[in-house]
């Protein structure tokens, strides 16, 4: 899980990517708005607002529980990785969920103005700013967290969700040893686009490829990935990159990749896993 989204408010250790997908898997994410716990309510960060404290990012009563329980538990002297596992358990989650790294890695995006964290860049300022480069901070000294490696080099099949090539799935592929696995694993591994008809379905991946002048489309996420990964499965409306990308060396599958109901998402989950499992 990507670990360069965390960051420390009001004095507690937020990991939006690893509750987010704990939450999903634990049954209890709120689908709606897409983070954050279903039926929650935000009276702490109402109490907060009154006392003059920022609060532009969103945390829920609950939500705010499980903050105070991993920082609690990471002052105690536990690793990221090590209270992610005792949070998901208690939640119910029987997936092994396992941060990138237990180092901090922080995803900073480059303005006019400097340099910010991520999420100011994403929530606070909406994505105003003009990108002008994307940094991970403390990349080089991170190591990856134990499993990392070992669950990419011994899977069967590996699946790169259409998440942010440079921020979501790339700060991953940035921490050492994380890029040569995946490259060298004799796993089925297959990538989805998450690009539409040239368009980011939501983020800021437009922005961030532009900025970095990089051409916003599906052949561009593919070239990403095209040392990496077998297969790519690209959306019914970019059919017109396959030969394109083919030339890349990968297999292209065209799919609905639009994932705007359950249903969506599991037949969408259902072609990449039979190309995982194709020999």
């Amino acid at each position: 899980m990507n670990t360069g989204d965390d960051i420390e408010l009001h004095g507690l250790h937020i990991s939006p990517d690893v509750d987010i997908i704990t939450y999903t898997l634990a049954g209890i994410v709120d689908e709606e708005k897409g983070w954050g716990i279903r039926d929650d309510t935000f009276h702490c960060l109402e109490a907060l607002k009154r006392l003059g404290c920022e609060t532009w990012f969103k945390l829920g009563d609950r939500d705010l529980a499980t903050h105070i329980y991993r920082t609690s538990l990471l002052k105690m002297g536990f690793t990221l990785s090590e209270a992610t596992a005792v949070i998901s358990k208690a939640l119910g989650v029987k997936a092994r969920i396992i941060p990138m790294s237990d180092h901090r890695v922080e995803t900073r995006i480059l303005t006019r103005d400097g340099t910010i964290h991520f999420q100011e860049y994403l929530v606070k300022r909406g994505m105003r700013d003009e990108v002008l480069g994307v940094k991970f901070a403390g990349v080089e000294e991170a190591e990856p967290a134990p499993g990392v490696v070992d669950s990419i080099l011994d899977s069967d099949g590996i699946i790169i969700p259409p998440s942010n090539p440079i921020v979501s799935i790339g700060t991953i592929l940035s921490i050492k040893g994380v890029r040569e696995a995946l490259r060298s694993s004799k796993a089925r591994r297959v990538a989805i686009s998450p690009i539409i008809a040239g368009h980011a379905v939501k983020g800021p991946l437009e922005k961030l490829l532009s900025g970095l002048g990089v051409e916003p489309s599906a052949y561009a996420v593919a070239a990403i990935y095209k040392d990496l990964v077998d297969t790519f499965i690209l959306d019914q409306a970019d059919i017109h990159e396959r030969q394109r990308i083919e030339r890349l060396g990968l297999k292209v599958v065209a799919a609905e990749t639009l994932m705007k109901s359950l249903d969506d998402k599991v037949q969408l989950a259902a072609i990449a896993l039979k190309e995982v499992q194709h020999k």
